[in-house]
Protein backbone atom coordinates (compact mmCIF):
# COMPACT_ATOMS: atom_id res chain seq x y z
CA UNK A 1 0.00 0.00 0.00
CA UNK A 2 0.82 3.80 -0.95
CA UNK A 3 1.11 5.24 2.66
CA UNK A 4 3.33 8.00 3.12
CA UNK A 5 5.55 6.03 5.29
CA UNK A 6 6.27 3.27 2.79
CA UNK A 7 6.70 5.86 0.28
CA UNK A 8 9.21 7.84 2.14
CA UNK A 9 11.18 4.97 2.83
CA UNK A 10 11.20 4.30 -0.83
CA UNK A 11 12.49 7.52 -1.05
CA UNK A 12 15.46 7.66 0.97
CA UNK A 13 16.61 4.73 -0.12
CA UNK A 14 16.34 6.05 -3.92
CA UNK A 15 19.75 7.78 -5.17
CA UNK A 16 19.82 11.35 -6.67
CA UNK A 17 20.69 11.34 -10.55
CA UNK A 18 24.36 11.46 -10.67
CA UNK A 19 24.14 8.46 -8.13
CA UNK A 20 21.60 6.67 -9.97
CA UNK A 21 23.10 6.97 -13.64
CA UNK A 22 26.81 6.06 -11.89
CA UNK A 23 25.09 2.48 -11.36
CA UNK A 24 25.19 1.57 -15.13
CA UNK A 25 28.04 0.69 -17.52
CA UNK A 26 29.74 3.27 -19.10
CA UNK A 27 27.88 2.77 -22.08
CA UNK A 28 24.64 3.14 -20.38
CA UNK A 29 26.15 6.85 -18.53
CA UNK A 30 26.62 7.76 -22.09
CA UNK A 31 23.47 7.42 -23.41
CA UNK A 32 21.99 9.29 -20.37
CA UNK A 33 24.84 12.07 -20.63
CA UNK A 34 24.25 12.25 -23.92
CA UNK A 35 20.47 13.39 -23.58
CA UNK A 36 21.69 14.88 -20.81
CA UNK A 37 23.73 17.32 -22.93
CA UNK A 38 21.11 18.04 -25.12
CA UNK A 39 17.77 19.29 -22.82
CA UNK A 40 18.07 22.50 -21.72
CA UNK A 41 14.64 24.53 -20.14
CA UNK A 42 14.07 27.40 -22.19
CA UNK A 43 13.87 30.34 -19.93
CA UNK A 44 9.91 30.48 -19.50
CA UNK A 45 9.93 26.48 -17.68
CA UNK A 46 13.28 27.94 -15.61
CA UNK A 47 11.42 30.68 -14.30
CA UNK A 48 8.08 29.01 -14.13
CA UNK A 49 10.23 25.99 -12.08
CA UNK A 50 11.98 28.14 -9.90
CA UNK A 51 8.76 29.49 -9.06
CA UNK A 52 7.53 26.82 -7.15
CA UNK A 53 7.31 27.44 -3.81
CA UNK A 54 6.05 24.17 -2.11
CA UNK A 55 8.02 20.66 -1.66
CA UNK A 56 7.52 18.28 -4.29
CA UNK A 57 9.24 14.94 -3.61
CA UNK A 58 9.84 12.85 -6.84
CA UNK A 59 10.42 9.36 -7.26
CA UNK A 60 11.40 7.80 -10.20
CA UNK A 61 10.97 3.83 -10.91
CA UNK A 62 13.61 3.63 -13.34
CA UNK A 63 15.99 0.80 -15.09
CA UNK A 64 19.14 2.13 -15.96
CA UNK A 65 18.89 -0.14 -18.95
CA UNK A 66 15.99 1.27 -20.28
CA UNK A 67 15.74 3.47 -23.64
CA UNK A 68 12.88 5.83 -22.72
CA UNK A 69 14.23 6.18 -19.18
CA UNK A 70 17.23 7.40 -20.78
CA UNK A 71 15.42 9.76 -23.20
CA UNK A 72 13.56 11.25 -20.35
CA UNK A 73 14.90 10.72 -17.06
CA UNK A 74 17.81 13.66 -17.68
CA UNK A 75 14.26 16.02 -18.74
CA UNK A 76 13.30 15.02 -14.79
CA UNK A 77 16.74 16.16 -13.63
CA UNK A 78 17.22 19.11 -15.20
CA UNK A 79 13.95 20.43 -13.95
CA UNK A 80 14.99 19.29 -10.25
CA UNK A 81 17.89 21.37 -11.02
CA UNK A 82 16.22 24.54 -11.69
CA UNK A 83 14.84 24.36 -8.39
CA UNK A 84 16.09 22.19 -6.07
CA UNK A 85 14.90 24.10 -3.04
CA UNK A 86 11.27 22.88 -4.05
CA UNK A 87 12.41 19.57 -6.05
CA UNK A 88 13.97 16.97 -4.54
CA UNK A 89 14.12 14.05 -7.30
CA UNK A 90 15.29 9.99 -6.42
CA UNK A 91 15.35 7.48 -8.58
CA UNK A 92 15.00 3.57 -7.46
CA UNK A 93 15.65 0.89 -9.94
CA UNK A 94 12.24 -0.76 -11.06
CA UNK A 95 13.79 -4.28 -10.31
CA UNK A 96 15.46 -3.83 -6.84
CA UNK A 97 12.20 -2.08 -5.93
CA UNK A 98 9.47 -4.95 -6.86
CA UNK A 99 7.30 -4.10 -4.40
CA UNK A 100 7.22 -0.68 -5.40
CA UNK A 101 6.83 -1.41 -8.99
CA UNK A 102 4.48 -4.22 -8.98
CA UNK A 103 1.51 -1.83 -7.05
CA UNK A 104 2.27 1.18 -10.02
CA UNK A 105 1.85 -1.24 -12.68
CA UNK A 106 0.66 0.73 -16.17
CA UNK A 107 -1.90 -1.49 -18.42
CA UNK A 108 -0.87 -4.21 -16.10
CA UNK A 109 2.95 -3.94 -16.48
CA UNK A 110 6.26 -2.51 -15.17
CA UNK A 111 6.53 0.25 -16.60
CA UNK A 112 9.39 2.66 -16.40
CA UNK A 113 10.05 5.59 -16.30
CA UNK A 114 7.40 6.01 -14.15
CA UNK A 115 7.45 8.84 -11.87
CA UNK A 116 5.35 9.68 -8.45
CA UNK A 117 4.92 12.90 -7.51
CA UNK A 118 4.66 13.06 -3.54
CA UNK A 119 3.71 16.06 -1.16
CA UNK A 120 6.41 17.22 1.77
CA UNK A 121 5.46 14.48 4.02
CA UNK A 122 5.46 11.91 1.24
CA UNK A 123 1.68 11.69 0.12
CA UNK A 124 0.82 10.34 -2.58
CA UNK A 125 -0.30 13.15 -4.88
CA UNK A 126 -0.04 11.97 -8.86
CA UNK A 127 1.95 9.81 -10.83
CA UNK A 128 3.00 10.07 -14.42
CA UNK A 129 3.31 7.30 -17.02
CA UNK A 130 6.32 6.46 -18.63
CA UNK A 131 5.79 7.78 -21.61
CA UNK A 132 4.81 12.14 -22.13
CA UNK A 133 1.96 12.68 -24.33
CA UNK A 134 3.82 14.14 -27.14
CA UNK A 135 6.12 10.95 -26.77
CA UNK A 136 2.98 9.22 -27.50
CA UNK A 137 2.15 10.98 -30.28
CA UNK A 138 5.47 10.35 -31.89
CA UNK A 139 5.47 6.60 -31.00
CA UNK A 140 2.01 5.97 -32.60
CA UNK A 141 2.15 8.04 -35.67
CA UNK A 142 5.74 5.76 -36.51
CA UNK A 143 3.79 2.31 -35.21
CA UNK A 144 0.16 3.45 -36.41
CA UNK A 145 0.42 5.21 -39.32
CA UNK A 146 -0.17 9.13 -40.33
CA UNK A 147 -4.30 7.67 -40.89
CA UNK A 148 -3.86 6.86 -36.85
CA UNK A 149 -7.37 8.57 -35.55
CA UNK A 150 -5.81 10.02 -32.45
CA UNK A 151 -7.16 13.41 -31.85
CA UNK A 152 -4.41 16.13 -32.34
CA UNK A 153 -1.31 13.13 -33.01
CA UNK A 154 0.53 15.37 -35.07
CA UNK A 155 3.98 14.24 -34.36
CA UNK A 156 5.80 17.38 -32.96
CA UNK A 157 8.90 18.62 -34.93
CA UNK A 158 11.07 18.72 -32.02
CA UNK A 159 9.88 15.68 -29.87
CA UNK A 160 12.53 16.23 -27.33
CA UNK A 161 11.42 20.09 -26.83
CA UNK A 162 7.76 18.57 -26.61
CA UNK A 163 8.32 15.76 -23.96
CA UNK A 164 10.29 18.22 -22.25
CA UNK A 165 7.37 20.77 -21.98
CA UNK A 166 4.96 17.54 -21.10
CA UNK A 167 7.08 16.70 -18.12
CA UNK A 168 7.48 20.57 -17.27
CA UNK A 169 3.65 20.80 -17.09
CA UNK A 170 3.36 17.37 -14.75
CA UNK A 171 5.61 19.12 -12.20
CA UNK A 172 3.76 22.78 -12.52
CA UNK A 173 0.13 20.42 -12.12
CA UNK A 174 1.68 18.90 -9.02
CA UNK A 175 2.94 21.64 -7.77
CA UNK A 176 -0.42 23.46 -8.10
CA UNK A 177 -1.99 20.52 -6.10
CA UNK A 178 0.97 20.62 -3.18
CA UNK A 179 0.39 23.94 -3.15
CA UNK A 180 -3.52 24.29 -3.39
CA UNK A 181 -3.81 21.89 -0.50
CA UNK A 182 -5.92 23.14 2.48
CA UNK A 183 -3.99 20.79 4.71
CA UNK A 184 -0.59 22.48 3.63
CA UNK A 185 -1.64 25.78 3.36
CA UNK A 186 -2.63 25.71 6.78
CA UNK A 187 0.43 24.14 7.92
CA UNK A 188 2.37 26.69 6.16
CA UNK A 189 0.17 29.80 7.20
CA UNK A 190 -0.45 30.78 2.97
Amino acid sequence: MLTAEYLGSKFDQGLPYDSYVATGSPDQARAWGAVHARVALMPAQRELVSSFSRRLNVLVSSGIWCGDCSAQCPMLDHIARANPAAISLRFVDRDAHRDLSDQIKICGGNRVPTVLFLSEDFEFCGLSTDKSLSRLRALAAKSLGASCPLPGAESPADELAATLQDWVNDFEKMHLLVRLSPKLRQRHGD
